[in-house]
């Protein structure tokens, strides 16, 4: 029995690496998509609390109101920053993540290609010994010929 290629072997683990390095990706991506989610619903509460203040311009409003209203806002807004940088860091990951995997493709496709090549070189052997097998037995049936 012909024993089995190490490189198999090899390939099975860059494989692997390679998925678990998607997994990784798609989780990094699900990730910036949640927290880009947060921001917009954040930016968006914002909004909506702004258009309120703006429809009450022109009534009659207490200043503790007023002072209140401004104190939210610079609250929302403080925590639209630390979103704004939550989004950036899982961006970064994210990014990290799409690099590792593409390395890990790369590792696999290497690996693939050396494998390919040493089946085309075994494939060339063969038919090499097959052609000489062929030659072999052409110049017998000659010489056996020519000797009757």
């Amino acid at each position: 029995m012909a024993k089995a290629d190490p490189l198999f072997t090899v390939l099975k683990l860059t494989q692997e690496a390679e998925e678990q390095a998607s997994l990784q990706l798609r989780a990094a991506q699900l990730e910036l998509q949640r927290r880009q989610s947060q921001l917009k619903a954040l930016q968006d509460y914002r909004l909506d609390y702004m258009k309120q203040m703006e429809q009450q311009q022109g009534k009659n409003i207490s200043a503790s109101y007023y002072h209140q209203f401004h104190q939210f806002v610079r609250q929302v807004d403080d925590a639209i920053v630390q979103q704004v940088n939550s989004v950036q860091e899982a961006h970064t990951q994210q990014q990290h993540r799409q690099t590792h995997w593409q390395e890990k493709q790369q590792k696999r496709k290497a690996v693939e290609l050396l494998l390919a090549n040493k089946a085309e070189k075994a494939q060339l052997a063969e038919q090499r010994r097959e052609q000489k097998m062929v030659d072999e037995f052409a110049s017998q049936q000659f010489y056996r010929k020519s000797r009757r």
